[in-house]
């Protein structure tokens, strides 16, 4: 999986402003290498900036799920992600029956900030609809997840959620592990089940 998935995966996040803006850039032509370059500067700038935040905040990320959670008896975190634009937040979304709910949990202090939106499944994106129905199919939580990823790359996570990679479903949890961004892809057990089903 390429770096730049690993920030949309993080999104809203100042990671995406900061990639955009150097991918945006138009180029004249044999600059190619040169803009190469400066993307991964660029990125590798970005992920610096994004690891010295994590590292300051008292929450983690498990926590954030748990709170975004019990303001919905019942809901079940889609994904999250870490969040510097502005004071560092978790953005999480829930859901639970038709409803999806997205809330910002403050990092350091594990409180709500901002407004919740509410949505329902059919305002969705096609990708998200199916992942987000797959999620009903499939019996480990992202939860669960996180803590089998956390273990595996010996860091603490700061974004997760299950994506369609190659025609299967995955956990991808972004780990944050020394001074890198370790992606971690975990396969549910049941989910080749639960798409052989859909076929």
């Amino acid at each position: 999986m390429s770096k730049q998935h690993l920030f949309a995966l993080m999104m809203w996040s100042a990671t995406l402003t900061a990639t955009a803006a150097v991918a945006d850039v138009q180029n004249p032509a044999g600059a190619g290498a040169r803009t190469s370059t400066a993307q991964s500067e660029a990125e590798e700038a970005v992920i610096r900036r994004v690891l010295t935040e994590f590292r300051t905040t008292r929450i983690p990320l498990s926590r954030a799920m748990t709170i975004a959670e019990r303001l919905h008896d019942g809901s079940k975190t889609a994904n999250i992600s870490f969040e510097i634009d502005g004071p560092p937040v978790y953005r999480v979304r829930t859901i639970r029956n038709e409803h999806v709910w997205e809330n910002a949990i403050d990092a350091n202090t594990g409180s709500i900030t901002g407004k919740e939106t509410a949505s329902s499944l059919k305002e969705l994106d096609r990708e998200d609809l199916a992942n987000i129905v797959a999620l009903k199919w499939i019996k480990p939580e992202l939860s669960d997840a996180v803590e089998v990823a956390e273990k595996a790359a010996a860091g603490s996570a700061l974004a997760g959620g299950l994506i369609r990679q190659d025609g299967k479903l995955n956990f991808v949890i972004v780990v944050a592990s020394g001074d890198h961004l370790k992606e971690v892809l975990l396969e549910p057990p049941n989910a080749g089940k639960q798409d052989a089903s859909r076929h």
